[in-house]
């Protein structure tokens, strides 16, 4: 099978962004599921029901987040609500809804897993061990991990961790999309799937206002750009009756 992942929505401009193309993206590779990383979508960060809608109504079938998860309050029901949307599963027990979901396609299921690093992040529940508790509560062989992180060596560490267990371990969060792609044992891995949002940005953000807190390091509220958007993942093809990684190919669409 082919899943096609998709990297850090940013904003409106994002989400129109991946309404345009997405179809187009999965028709060219022959896609049978569509992850994306909606972490940022609404606007401001986070996910909100107009983002949520958008990127479903866009292809999605099911949304991954990060730590902007929470921001918007009122997508604290949807998490409850919608088994598709998933929020990273080291957040804890006590956090509304669920950090994996299992979708089913008759002769095999597919797990994807949301997890979130602890390297420059707020406090959370070890990753680790975190995935190897999931990994014992699946049967499905196909499994697939966004691993939301800052640092490479928490994503390379991961990736070397759970070689071989799962199908595969994909990182987001930092919007720059990395040439490191590769199979380690039956696991694809990427270090950064990259973002969709505005390529005349600073990670989706507008240039001035980045330039500005860096010169001055006053906290300057940040404002998505617009403007042409690049449109970056990965393409997987899963065996799916061993759920061993056969291939990762990275992509970059523009919008227009």
């Amino acid at each position: 099978m082919r899943i096609i992942f998709i990297g850090d929505v940013v904003g409106k401009n994002g989400c129109d962004a991946l309404s345009s193309k997405l179809f187009e993206i999965k028709n060219e590779y022959k896609a049978e599921l569509v992850i994306v990383n909606g972490e940022n979508s609404a606007e401001g960060n986070g996910v909100d029901r107009r983002s949520e809608q958008a990127i479903f109504d866009a292809g999605a079938d099911v949304i991954t987040t990060g730590n902007h998860a929470f921001n918007k309050h009122e997508i604290y029901e949807e998490f409850e609500r919608c088994e598709r949307l998933i929020r990273p599963a080291n957040f804890g027990s006590a956090i509304s809804g669920n950090g994996m979901c299992e979708l089913d396609f008759g002769s095999y299921k597919v797990c994807v897993i949301n997890l979130i690093g602890t390297a420059f992040m707020q406090p959370v529940d070890n990753p680790f061990k975190c995935a190897e508790e999931l990994l014992s509560q699946t049967t499905a062989k196909n499994i697939i991990v966004d691993f939301h992180a800052e640092a490479t060596s928490e994503k390379r560490a991961m990736g070397f961790f759970l070689a071989g267990k799962v199908s595969a371990v994909l990182g987001t969060h930092t919007h720059v999309q990395t040439a490191d792609e590769q199979v380690i044992d039956g696991t694809g891995y990427i270090t950064d799937v990259g973002m969709t949002g505005a390529a005349d940005s600073i990670l989706g953000v507008e240039k001035d206002i980045i330039i500005e807190k860096f010169l001055t390091y006053r906290h300057i509220r940040h404002v998505f750009a617009g403007g042409e958007c690049k449109i970056c993942g990965v393409c997987l093809e899963i065996d799916e009756k061993s759920g061993k990684c056969v291939s990762i190919e990275r992509f970059c669409r523009n919008s227009k």
